[in-house]
């Protein structure tokens, strides 16, 4: 078996007297789609948040391909290969959908502000490098006809498709998605998954989620691991997760 591209080993994290992450483990293999469910205030995003380095850690380890990034800081993460999507969706709205990508873009731009200031040959070449790049990022999601329109004026769903490019701009090999599908109906549901199925084979990455709607969850994940006030219930495939009387209970709703 191969090296996990993520792994949590006992991990907490307190805020006061409340751990909201309690002694949690984790395991994600290369290439895979895995799934973090559970109630409101279980800890999931809390566990992204640790992940990413917006929190640190109180105990345990976080390693990512085999590095131990559990003091990590934001802007290490994303540069270490690890992006990420907000429950709440955080574009730029009053910006062009191209230039919302071309600022994640920019994160592997090689110009210095010289450059910048002096619009110097290279800044120029730089420049439209990035433009191309960022529309091919459009591309890949449905959205390269919207590159000039505010982001702010697209429908949700395609707010949602501009976050995910906006995250792959800035080539991860993790992509931590909270909660892709929320705000969605059953049909918009639907064409999520099959536009996250695309963008696994469009880009070599593995995918984390936070999801709620568990027509997401059971028809993406390959496994998934049910938190339930900080702690794991279970892990396992969807199969198994679905099949555990304690999920059942706990989550799935019991017998109704």
């Amino acid at each position: 078996m191969s090296e996990p591209i993520l792994e949590m080993r006992n991990v907490e994290k307190r805020f006061g007297g409340v751990r909201a992450i309690d002694n949690f483990s984790l395991k994600v293999e290369p290439g895979a789609i895995y799934g973090l469910i559970g109630p409101n205030g279980a800890g999931k995003t809390t566990i992204f948040n640790t992940i990413t380095g917006i929190y640190q850690a109180d105990a345990g380890q976080i390693l990512f391909e085999g590095r131990d990034i559990t003091k990590i800081k934001p802007h290490e993460a994303a540069e270490a290969g690890i992006a990420r999507t907000f429950q709440n969706i955080r574009l730029f709205g009053n910006l062009t959908v191209q230039m919302n990508v071309v600022i994640a873009c920019n994160m592997h731009s090689s110009y210095h502000l010289g450059d910048a200031l002096f619009r110097t040959p290279k800044y120029r070449r730089v420049t439209e490098e990035t433009g191309e790049r960022a529309m091919e990022f459009l591309k890949a999601v449905g959205l390269e006809d919207k590159a000039q329109e505010r982001a702010s004026s697209l429908p949700y769903g395609h707010q949602r498709k501009l976050e995910i490019a906006r995250a792959m701009a800035t080539e991860p090999r993790l992509l931590l998605l909270d909660e892709p599908a929320a705000g969605m109906n059953a049909d918009e549901s639907l064409e999520l998954v099959e536009f996250i199925r695309e963008l696994k084979e469009k880009f070599p990455i593995t995918i984390l989620m936070i999801e709620h709607h568990m027509d997401v969850v059971t028809n993406l994940c390959d496994a998934c691991t049910v938190l339930n006030f900080g702690k794991t219930l279970a892990s396992g495939t969807m199969k198994e997760i679905k099949e555990n009387p304690e999920v059942v209970e706990a989550y799935l709703g019991g017998d109704e």
